[in-house]
């Protein structure tokens, strides 16, 4: 399975959050909720996380 990426710094939010996650898709759809989650105080749903899924991108070179 081809690697994935996420980056906080693509939605504005209050606390200026800068994580970039990379990995296998459902690798980083995990961390990514749950980071989502710990910090930024949003809610598990089936909802974020086809959001969050939707919003992968291919990784930068090297990561």
């Amino acid at each position: 399975m081809a690697r994935k990426a996420t980056d906080c710094r693509d939605t504005p939010s209050v606390s200026g959050c800068s994580l970039y996650i990379s990995g296998e898709e459902e690798e980083v759809v995990r961390a990514a909720v749950e980071h989502m989650v710990s910090v930024h105080e949003h809610t598990d749903t089936l909802e974020l996380r086809a959001e969050v899924r939707a919003a992968l991108k291919d990784p930068l070179p090297g990561s």
